[in-house]
C-alpha cells in the first residue's frame, strides 16, 4: 500500500473520530456537519480507490461515476428549476421562492461555460465559479446529513414545556405547515403522564388578521388543550425572538424543553439555541416534499449568513488561490 493508500483511511478515522467527540460534547454545531461530511468523502475516496484495483469492478464502477455525473450535470439543474416554478406558481414570487430555481438556472449557466472558449481569465473564472460551487455544494450536504443524523438522536419524551414557533397564517387560519407543528406538538404532549405547557409563539404579520399565537391558541382549545396548559407569545417575528421571547414564559421549573418546528428549520434552531444559551432541544413535523428544495436552501442560505466570517474567509481562499494559479501559470 503506497502512501496515498494509507492516508486516507487514517484521514477518514481521525474525521469520524473528532465528529464523534464534538457531537457527545455538543450536538447544536454546524461544525459537527463539516467533520461528518468530511469523514464520509474520506471514506469514500477511500472505497472508490481500493475498488479501483479490482479489475472486475472497474466497467461497473465506470458506469455509476456516468450515471452520478449526468444526474449532477442534468437531472439535478432541471428538477431545481421545476421546482422552483412550481414554487413561483403555488406560493408566490418573493426571492425565498425563487432560490431552487435561480439555483438550477445558474448551475445550467456554469456548465455551459464550461465548454466557451473564453481564454485564460475568462476560463480561470469559470473554474473558480466551479469550485465555489463544489465547496457550497459540500456544506449543503454535509448539513442535510446531519440534520437527519440530528433529528434521531435527544430526547424523544420527559418534556416540562413544548415550543410550538409560528410560521404565518392564512388570514387568521392555521395553515397546514402550521398545523403540522401543532400536531407534533400535541403528540408529545400525549407522551406525559403529566401533560407538559404549551407555549405557542407568533407575532402578527403582513395579512394576518390576529396574531399566530392566538390562532395556535384557538387550534388547541379546539383541540381539548385546557386553557391553563397553553400560554401565547405573541410578539415575535423571527426565530430568535420566537426563542427568546418563549423562554421568558416557562415557569421556573421547566428544564427539559423542545422547540418544535418543520423538519427543514429544526437544525438551525438547535443552532439559534445554542447561540441565545439555551438548553433546548429541536424537532420537527413534516414537509409538503415540492416545498422542501426551496425551504432547504432558505435554511442553508440563514446558516451560512451566521457564520458569514468564515464563509467569507473561504471564499477569498478560494478566489484568491484561483486567480494566482491563473496568474502564475
Amino acid at each position: 500500500m503506497n502512501v496515498a493508500g494509507a492516508v486516507l483511511p487514517v484521514a477518514a478515522g481521525v474525521a469520524l473520530v473528532v465528529f464523534a467527540a464534538r457531537l457527545a460534547r455538543e450536538p447544536r454545531r454546524l461544525g459537527n456537519a463539516v467533520w461528518l461530511g468530511l469523514a464520509l468523502l474520506l471514506t469514500a475516496l477511500w472505497l472508490l480507490r481500493a475498488a479501483l484495483h479490482l479489475e472486475w469492478l472497474t466497467p461497473v464502477l465506470a458506469g455509476l461515476l456516468g450515471v452520478v455525473a449526468v444526474l449532477v450535470a442534468l437531472v439535478l439543474p432541471t428538477a431545481l428549476i421545476a421546482n422552483g416554478v412550481r414554487m413561483w406558481r403555488r406560493e408566490g414570487r418573493s426571492a425565498g421562492n425563487l432560490l431552487s430555481l435561480g439555483l438550477g438556472a445558474g448551475l445550467l449557466a456554469l456548465e455551459a461555460l464550461a465548454f466557451a472558449p473564453l481564454g485564460r481569465w475568462g476560463s480561470a473564472l469559470v473554474a473558480i465559479a466551479a469550485v465555489l460551487a463544489g465547496y457550497f455544494g459540500f456544506l449543503f450536504l454535509s448539513l442535510l446529513v446531519y440534520s437527519v443524523v440530528y433529528s434521531r438522536i435527544g430526547r424523544r419524551s420527559g418534556f416540562d414545556a413544548i415550543i410550538v414557533l409560528g410560521c404565518g397564517l392564512d388570514g387568521e387560519r392555521v395553515p397546514p405547515l402550521l398545523a403540522g407543528r401543532l400536531e407534533r406538538a400535541l403528540r408529545l404532549q400525549a407522551r406525559e403522564p403529566v401533560p407538559p405547557l404549551l407555549v405557542v409563539s407568533g407575532g402578527r404579520g403582513p395579512g394576518e388578521t390576529v396574531t399566530e399565537a392566538e390562532a395556535m391558541h384557538a387550534y388547541l382549545r379546539d383541540r381539548g388543550v385546557p386553557d391553563d396548559r397553553i400560554r401565547r407569545e405573541d410578539r415575535a417575528r423571527t426565530t430568535e425572538e420566537n426563542l427568546r421571547f418563549s423562554a421568558a414564559l416557562l415557569p421556573e421549573g421547566a428544564r427539559r424543553v423542545v422547540a418544535v418546528t418543520s423538519n427543514y428549520h429544526v437544525f438551525r434552531t438547535a443552532v439559534e439555541c445554542r447561540r441565545l444559551g439555551l438548553p433546548f432541544q429541536a424537532t420537527g413535523s413534516p414537509t409538503a416534499r415540492y416545498f422542501l428544495p426551496s425551504a432547504l436552501l432558505r435554511e442553508f442560505a440563514a446558516l451560512i449568513l451566521h457564520y458569514r466570517r468564515t464563509t467569507i474567509a473561504a471564499c477569498v481562499l478560494i478566489v484568491g488561490g484561483g486567480l494566482a494559479l491563473a496568474l502564475f501559470a
